[in-house]
């Protein structure tokens, strides 16, 4: 049982010592950043054929993440969970941390981030990323009022309604974030209507994987322990949320073979497509679904606080993994842009498209990183996000 709320008891010099860390490495993406802003996406490994690259994996993760991480809160606000209602302000914190630092990675990636000024005052509502504007701003909202009910005693009695306009909205985002590869149907790899659910489950098992990772950070620095029933209770619903995220990924790839002209796309990603069918063959199938099922329903192995650790980080890199063979794997594979003709040109159409991330775009992918984590370390040493659970009886 912890005995504290905030990270005061953390040595000062630990606490400046991570904070120096998260700084470089935040200071490491802008460097990045403005790097490949002054000579171009030249020096990237983007191309015209691989326009998201490295740093749209690691914010499409974040902003997915963010939105599951808040899955904690909501069970507690919404569903009246007593377990996790005090693991809800934590929650919050981590949800607006992952969401600013996945939208820093997002528009630090542009090319040309000044023009999100056009973005947000100009709409095209025919265009999902024009929805996202909107979902994306009214998710800091609404999450920043939800935390204000939960830490603000006189507003408690509003922190189950807010609860729930923040549990609807998290579905939402999560739904439009899906549908901005589902509406893509020039793309064989994308245009599915189980993108947007699919989307939705990956955020349950991505968000609580992060939170137990970041709760078991906590609890070892503060000395605390966990209780063992609500470890069972919690490594046994990631386990369904990773179980369940497997059947959509499933589903997903089957409908497509369902369908005569998605056979070539899928016999790319499943067999033929090197480095994208090993992410998604051993990273995200054996790192990520079949280790962490193990390591949390095993007998003995289950009870241990390290191995539920463990499979929390095994679900993280398979969650990489499945991304990066999802939208690089999405883009490599040709568009077929005569239906019936074979297309051939100086530029490589009809062709696989080759792709190997830089290093700048990892260290920009790392920068939205290291801004999250500062905003979670900064906040947990300030504030009483770290949960308190009640004695056991």
């Amino acid at each position: 049982m912890a005995a504290a709320t905030t990270l005061e008891r953390l040595p000062a010099p630990r606490y400046w010592a991570l904070l120096a860390a998260g700084l470089a490495v935040l200071a490491a993406g802008l460097g990045a950043f403005f790097y490949m802003e002054h000579h171009g996406h030249v020096v990237t490994g983007m191309n015209n054929h691989i326009v998201w690259g490295m740093p749209h994996v690691f914010a499409i993760f974040m902003i997915v993440a963010a939105s599951g991480v808040l899955n904690v809160a909501s069970i507690g606000s919404v569903f009246g969970q007593a377990v996790y209602k005090v693991r809800a302000p934590l929650s919050a914190l981590l949800c607006l941390a992952l969401l600013g630092g996945g939208l820093m990675v997002l528009m630090l990636d542009l090319g040309r981030p000044d023009r999100i000024i056009v973005a947000a005052t100009y709409y095209n509502f025919t265009s999902v990323f024009a929805w996202n504007v909107f979902l994306y701003s009214g998710m800091f909202a609404i999450v920043a009022v939800y935390l204000w009910t939960l830490t603000e005693r006189r507003m408690n009695r509003w922190s189950k309604h807010a609860g729930l306009a923040a549990f609807v909205w998290r579905l939402v985002l999560t739904t439009g974030t899906g549908s901005i590869f589902a509406f893509i149907v020039a793309r064989p790899g994308y245009g599915s209507a189980m993108l947007a659910p699919m989307f939705i489950v990956m955020s349950f098992a991505w968000g609580l994987a992060l939170f137990l990772l970041v709760q078991a950070v906590l609890f070892r620095v503060l000395g605390a322990e966990l209780d063992p029933a609500i470890q069972r209770r919690m490594k046994n619903l990631l386990g369904v949320f990773v179980a369940a995220t497997l059947y959509f990924v499933v589903m997903y790839h089957v409908t497509n073979l369902y369908f005569a002209r998605q056979t070539g796309f899928e016999r790319f990603i499943l067999v033929e497509g090197g480095i994208h069918s090993v992410m998604l063959w051993v990273g995200y199938g054996l790192v990520g679904t079949v280790l962490p099922l193990v390591l949390l329903y095993h007998p003995t192995l289950g009870m241990s606080q390290r191995a539920n650790v463990f499979a929390a980080v095994a679900v993280i890199a398979g969650a990489f993994a499945l991304l990066y063979a999802f939208i690089i794997g999405g883009q490599a594979y040709p568009m077929e842009l005569f239906p019936g003709y074979e297309v051939a040109s100086g530029f490589g159409d009809g062709e696989v498209a080759d792709y190997s991330p830089s290093l700048p775009e990892v260290l920009l992918g790392l920068g939205g990183v290291a801004a999250a984590f500062l905003i979670t370390l900064v906040g947990v040493r300030l504030l009483p996000f770290v949960p308190v659970d009640a004695p056991a009886k």
